[in-house]
Parts: structure tokens; C-alpha cells; sequence
């Protein structure tokens, strides 16, 4: 590297120097701050939050009592009216919003290696996996084909309609569970999902007669992840990882032949509900403030993780209120969304039935990752809105949710219409490193959720809503 002189230097030293003093001598931006009124009340919400089990016995409610909830369900109906009734005791006006929802039946699912290289005579190995919704059925006896491994789409066009043709393709495309450990579980979701999501498509424009992928998920239990995958015509499952493997292993060896069966039903779409209960502004009841998680689930599991809990602790929100009796200047809205899983029928009727009060709408929060410890919140919103809500850091320091995370996507799938027409959009991030080891199985249940983590969930939920709700002037746009 060539040496500068001294001659050179000064010069840049002098540069650096008259630059550090201009800046010491600017005087900063005074920084934001909440009325003393508001930043009592932020911090009894808070402090009341950290020692409710209210949020921990409903969600013990809608996963024991209720149990799976998927749209189109009894379950999913029961659920709806319960929450409903829940916060009409909380004395908030409530509606059960009619949504056109899917109504997906999952059947029976098994499959069995029936040739591989080294079977011992008149023998066959399981194989364990779950139905994807998308899947079309197999005839009741099921079908007998070869088995092709590919790892990438790539692969999958490499070996053209010759070599897929007939045959059942799987990808084996493993979720990365040590870049989850490491923080980035929604990454690594998001690199191994796309297979879930397109797999079946791409494989039947080839010629297959089924695609299976490796579940999309940690904590390998042999364990299957269900999920939405595009409807292709053609059967469609998700291998738990250890038997995607073995699979694997087998065709490197030589000729794999499988049997599967697959009875999903798809039938006509239903009538479904969003629960929409309003905490009434006292001074703006027309500007609203969205708190949410969605209410059906998977019907492998019970779905306390997903999303039950983002249920609770937006119910949670006006309990707190309600009992303290903090009244919002704007109206708080809590809403249950109905379908969030397999079509979104629930935000695309709210979109529809609310699209004239969008304008209206100052925030919308959505809590869909899970209960684990909540680190902060993913925004989608200008930078002058973030820094108007930079007080609320130091009243969340006691919980842990010191980090404002700018995002360039809606931070919840069932805001998205709202955050698509320009209103701020916020999402709890909440610790996913072991999220992904449970999502969309049989193992979503009220155990994995720690009551401690969903005390401050709920705190940062009502703490976020109650601030948007109640600060002096909206956010900027």
C-alpha cells in the first residue's frame, strides 16, 4: 500500500478535524417523549402484564377445551363464538364477521417402501408424513411408483419429463437448523418452504404422479410439518426428515419404489368468522388500532404456538385496560382472524368489509411467531414514524423488547392488506430459535409454551397498542 506524506495528512487530518467540530457544536433533535400521564399508564400496563395468567388460561381454553382449529371446523366455529363471548364480558363491542373460508379434510395418509436395494423377503418399511393441503387424493388403494431424490428445482428441470415421468419425485431440501440456532430461524424457513409451497407444481409439470418434500422444520423426531402447499392435480406430502433421508440413502443405491396413499378432501368453500371486538376511543372512537393473531390452526396439533398465542395476547390487551381502567383515545381493535392458514379468506373479507376506513386506521400489530421471549418489533413503516416510538424503549426494557427492526414486508400475513394501503404495520419478534421445531405438527401444543414468555408477550402487546392508541398525534405515513 503506498505510504502518505505528512504533507498529505495534515490536510486530511485538518478535513476530519473542522467536520468533528462542526458536529460536537450542531445542537442533536431534542429526543421523543410520552406525557407523563401516558408513561405511567405504559408502565402500570406493563408491570400488570408480567403478573396476569389471564392470556396463559384462555389459550389453556381454546387448545384442551377447544383442541385443532382449522378453518371451516366446528372447532374453528366454537372458537370464534368463544372469543367473542370472552370479550363481551370485557364490556368491548363485538362482531363475528362472516368470511368465505377454505374447508380442507386431511383423510388417511401412509406410505410404505415396498422395493429398495437389501429388503429381506416379504418385507416393507414405513414411512411417516403428512398431507399438504394442496394435495390431490390418491385412488383409496393408493399408488406404486418409482421414487426420484432431487435437492433443488435445478435438479428437478436437469432431469426432464424421461426421468420424472410416472415417477414420485421428493426434495430433499433440509431446513438449515443451525442458522435457526444462531437467530435467523425465518430465514432459514423461508429457503426450505418454497419446496412446500411450489414443489408439487413444478414436479407435476413434469410428469409426476406425487411430490413429497422434507418437512420444513427443527427437531428431527421423526416428526411430519404439514402446511399450504399450490394445488398441482397431483398427491402431495411432507416426509418427516429422518425418512427423507432414508429414502435417500436407498435410491443412491440403487431402485426405490413406494406406496402411497393420500385421502384429502377439498370441499366448498365456507363461512367462517373474524372475531372484531372495539375498545371505543374516548376522544377518536373513528381511528382504530389493530392488535391480532390469527384463530385457526393446523389439525395436527392444537396450535398454541400457532397462533393461539397471538390470540391470547391480543385479547389480553383489553383485559389489561379494561381492568385498570385505561381508556384509549383511539379505538383499540382486537381481532381474531379465521383462515390465515390455508388462504387468508379472513383478511381478504376484512379488506373488503373495511377498505373505506383504511385511511382511518393509525397502526396495525400482528403477533403470528410463536410465544417465545419477545426481543422488539419488526416495523413497516417511515423512519420518522419509528424514532415517534422510540420512548417506548426504555418502558420495555424491564421485558427485554429493546429492538425496532425495519422491515420492507408486512410483518404479518394477515395485515398485509391493510400495510399494502399505507398503514403502519408492526410485528412482536419473538425468539424463533426452537419455533420451527413444533410449527405445523403434532407436537403445537399448550406445553411448549412457557407462561413467563407469554406474560411478556402480552406486555409488549399492550404496551405497543395502548401507545399507538393513546399518543398525542398519529404516526406519519
Amino acid at each position: 500500500m503506498r505510504m502518505l506524506s505528512v504533507k498529505t495528512l495534515t490536510p486530511i487530518y485538518a478535513l476530519l478535524l473542522s467536520a468533528s467540530f462542526a458536529a460536537w457544536s450542531q445542537t442533536p433533535p431534542p429526543a421523543p417523549t410520552f406525557p407523563k400521564e401516558l408513561r405511567d399508564q405504559l408502565q402500570a400496563l406493563r408491570d400488570a402484564a408480567l403478573t396476569s395468567d389471564y392470556a396463559w388460561h384462555q389459550l389453556e381454553h381454546l387448545t384442551e377445551n377447544i383442541g385443532p382449529r382449522p378453518a371451516g371446523s366446528p372447532q374453528a366455529q366454537a372458537a370464534a363464538e368463544y372469543v367473542a363471548a370472552e370479550m363481551r364480558k370485557l364490556g368491548l363491542d363485538v362482531h363475528l364477521e362472516p368470511a368465505l373460508v377454505s374447508h380442507w379434510i386431511r383423510g388417511e395418509e401412509k406410505a410404505q417402501l415396498v422395493e429398495y436395494p437389501g429388503q429381506a423377503p416379504e418385507t416393507t418399511q414405513r414411512i411417516v408424513l403428512a398431507t399438504i393441503s394442496g394435495s390431490s387424493a390418491t385412488p383409496a388403494e393408493g399408488i406404486t411408483a418409482d421414487v426420484v431424490v432431487v435437492h433443488n428445482f435445478d435438479e428437478l428441470t436437469a432431469l426432464g419429463h424421461e426421468k420424472v415421468a410416472g415417477r414420485i419425485v421428493l426434495f430433499n431440501v433440509p431446513y438449515d437448523e443451525r442458522k435457526a440456532l444462531a437467530g435467523m430461524a425465518f430465514e432459514a424457513y423461508g429457503e426450505a418452504v418454497v419446496y412446500r409451497g411450489r414443489g408439487a407444481k413444478a414436479a407435476a409439470e413434469l410428469g409426476a404422479v406425487a411430490s413429497l418434500i422434507r418437512s420444513v422444520g427443527g427437531a428431527d423426531y421423526r416428526l411430519p410439518h404439514t402446511g399450504y402447499s399450490v394445488p398441482a392435480g397431483i398427491p402431495a406430502a411432507a416426509l418427516a426428515a429422518e425418512d427423507a433421508d432414508l429414502v435417500e440413502h436407498l435410491a443412491a443405491q440403487g431402485r426405490v419404489r413406494m406406496t402411497l396413499t393420500l385421502t384429502p378432501q377439498s370441499l366448498p368453500d365456507v363461512t367462517g368468522y373474524n372475531v372484531v371486538a372495539d375498545l371505543k376511543g374516548s376522544e377518536h372512537p373513528e381511528q382504530i388500532v389493530v392488535v391480532s393473531g390469527h384463530l385457526d390452526s393446523w389439525d395436527l396439533g392444537r396450535g398454541a404456538i400457532d397462533d393461539g398465542a397471538g390470540v391470547v395476547i391480543s385479547m389480553a390487551t383489553a383485559e389489561l385496560l379494561q381492568r385498570l381502567h385505561i381508556r384509549p383515545r383511539r379505538t383499540l381493535r382486537v381481532i381474531a382472524w379465521m383462515d390465515e392458514e390455508n388462504g387468508g379468506g379472513g383478511n381478504k373479507a376484512y379488506a373488503k368489509t373495511h377498505v373505506a376506513e383504511f385511511s382511518n386506521h393509525i397502526a396495525a400489530i400482528e403477533s403470528d411467531a410463536g410465544a417465545g421471549h419477545p426481543l422488539g418489533f419488526y416495523m413497516k413503516m417511515p423512519p420518522a414514524a419509528i424514532a415517534r416510538l422510540q420512548p417506548l424503549l426504555d418502558i420495555l426494557r424491564p421485558v427485554g423488547s429493546t429492538v425496532f427492526r425495519s422491515t420492507p414486508h408486512s410483518p404479518g400475513s394477515d395485515i398485509d392488506p391493510l400495510v399494502e394501503a399505507g398503514v403502519p404495520g408492526i410485528g412482536i419478534i419473538q425468539d424463533g430459535r426452537k419455533y420451527f421445531d413444533c410449527h405445523h405438527t403434532a407436537a403445537d401444543t399448550l406445553d411448549k409454551v412457557d407462561p413467563r414468555e407469554l406474560r411478556e408477550n402480552a406486555a409488549a402487546m399492550a404496551v405497543m397498542g395502548y401507545a399507538l392508541a393513546s399518543m398525542p398525534d398519529v404516526l406519519p405515513r
